[in-house]
């Protein structure tokens, strides 16, 4: 099936004796930066990759144990982590860890079991179908958490009937169609019910836009004597002149995207202040004062230079940003039959909305028989309801900077990086220091903890590092064993309960207060800053609230 994990490598062995077939789960990919962590976990909790599937009464498949498939799951959820979600894992943390992280594991399940089937005999078939229905429910039943399971209205407007149609003519294939959405904007809906496993829409390779639909027009003879010319800015270049020529084969699509992106980067001065004390504020103004610089270079070299192929009036500072904005917000990452990953523009998909429930997922690979990308369907998404796409693991900074928009609920990406200033090396027999010195710490909500062992919600990896820190020099000793989720001593967890208060109270004080603004009378941008300021004051409040309690149980508030 070609929605499987490429890297995924089964192995079907049929079981004559005892009618079972063996289901084999992909090791860690090399090139995958967490390969060595997920087989320490892996290693740690004795977690086998393989599993024994077996049926002894086959006209009642339902037999299955659901602790096997339970293993199953597990093993798959630590094959898929990020490094987010492989930092807040606790020792007690089976999962799930993230509604992504739970949804790509039951999909590589389920294309693992789908390829299998291809090979099986009748029986072991069977036995493989009720696995499969099995992992499907689970799929159903995780989903119907999802609380933004909207409906939408069809969109009639002239721009974006012609862009379906346009869509259609040149070989589109879809089950989707352009809608409204209430608070949302455009989006896109099933015109029929979808299930795990089916191609919500094919576009042709022809349709897609990169830096080699840039270079087959006329500017290619300039772009191409430009030494360093990165392949986004070729095309961003490209797409900026593009949307204003009426004979443009892609005229149907530049009509229908908005006059305005309204992401972060158009924030006004009002919205700015709301994020006073928040780290979203820096990362605003870095990327607009790159942009500026980036653009101000482009204006006294190429455009310059070269006024016939770059007219000024369709390449001001105004319309500069509109690219930029165009291209963070609608762009996907595609790997092509030539091996290349490239950033492009594409057609119909860049409709889809994100969601932490996405309905699909994996889409970003060029099939090299049909020469199309393909969108699969990763949950069952009902004829009506919006199709999701998933953007990644993105923080509500990085969304609201890029795309102009929050999610509903807590985002399990929102966290707040933490900077120690660790001693490297205070035992050379000892590699506990080591690690604890090259982790990027962070912390998030302590209500996103689960762990019943760790009682203060904070990360055990933040919490290791600075008990190990705060150790008395005659205390080295106990660095031979682990200190996770063992308290060495009262002044030694006070230490590190006090440490990290010192680092987060002084961040909740340099935020103030969101009332100054009403949200009734606020613009967009300020609306949105607000609703951003008061997820990060909720968050550090809630690891301040927990190292306090932490320190009252201790008995040294």
């Amino acid at each position: 099936m070609e929605a499987s994990n490429s890297s995924c490598t089964s192995l079907l062995q049929e079981k004559k004796e005892n009618r079972g077939v063996l289901v084999m789960l992909p090791e860690p990919n090399k090139d995958d930066p967490l390969v060595d962590k997920k087989k320490e976990i892996l290693s740690e909790r004795r977690i086998d990759l393989v599993f024994h599937l077996q049926g002894t009464n086959l006209p009642h498949l339902g037999m299955i144990e659901s602790t096997l498939l339970e293993d199953m799951i597990r093993a798959a959820r630590i094959l898929q982590l990020d490094e987010t979600e492989w930092y807040f894992i606790e020792d007690d943390g089976y999962g799930p860890f993230s509604p992504r992280n739970e949804l790509e594991a039951l999909n590589v399940i389920h294309s693992i079991t789908c390829d299998l089937i291809h090979f099986a005999s009748s029986e072991d078939a069977e036995l493989l179908q009720a696995l499969q229905a099995k992992v499907v429910d689970k799929i159903v039943c995780f989903a119907n958490e999802d609380a933004e399971n909207t409906e939408g209205v069809r969109c009639i407007g002239q721009a974006e009937t012609q862009l379906f149609y346009w869509a259609i003519k040149q070989g589109v294939k879809s089950k989707l169609n352009i809608a409204e959405f209430e608070g949302l904007g455009r989006g896109a809906v099933a015109t029929m019910n979808l299930n795990v496993g089916d191609v919500a829409v094919e576009i042709p390779q022809s349709l897609i836009i990169c830096e080699d639909t840039a270079l087959r027009s006329d500017m290619r003879q300039v772009l191409e004597k430009v030494d360093e010319l990165a392949s986004e800015t070729i095309t961003l270049l490209w797409s900026m002149r593009e949307r204003h020529n009426k004979h443009s084969e892609f005229m149907p699509y530049f009509s229908a995207l908005p006059k305005s992106f309204n992401t972060g980067l158009s924030f006004s001065i009002d919205a700015l202040t709301a994020l006073e004390g928040t780290l979203l504020l820096e990362e605003i103004i870095q990327a607009k004062e790159h942009l500026r610089a980036q653009y101000e270079n482009l204006c006294s070299t190429l455009f310059a230079s070269n006024p016939e192929i770059f007219a000024p009036e369709f390449y001001t500072w105004d319309q500069f940003l509109w690219g930029c904005e165009l291209w963070y917000s609608n762009s996907m990452k595609v790997a092509f039959p030539d091996g290349k990953l490239k950033t492009c523009l594409v057609p119909v998909a860049g409709l889809l909305n994100h969601s932490l429930y996405p309905h699909v997922m994996r889409y970003s690979t060029i099939n090299t028989r049909t020469e199309s990308l393909k969108l699969y369907v990763s949950r069952p998404c009902k004829s009506g309801q919006q199709c999701y796409l998933s953007y990644g693991p993105l923080p509500s900074s990085n969304l609201i900077t890029f795309y102009g928009f929050l999610l509903k609920g807590d985002n399990p990406y929102d966290t707040i990086p933490i900077e120690l200033d660790l001693p490297q090396q205070l035992d050379p027999n000892n590699q506990s220091l080591d690690k604890g010195c090259q982790i990027s710490h962070m912390v998030r909500g302590t209500w996103l903890s689960r762990s019943r062992s760790n009682k203060y919600g904070l990360p055990s990896r933040l919490v290791d590092s600075l008990r190990t820190a705060f150790l008395e020099e005659d205390d080295l000793q106990l660095l031979q064993r682990s200190p996770r989720l063992s308290i060495i001593s009262k002044e030694n967890e006070a230490a590190v309960l006090e440490a990290i208060l010192s680092i987060m109270k002084p961040m909740l004080d340099s935020m103030g207060e969101t009332n100054e603004f009403s949200s009734e009378d606020c613009s967009w941008d300020v609306n949105l800053a607000m609703q951003f300021k008061d997820g990060q004051q909720r968050l550090i409040t809630s690891i301040c609230e927990s190292c306090s309690s932490g320190l009252e149980v201790l008995g040294l508030s």
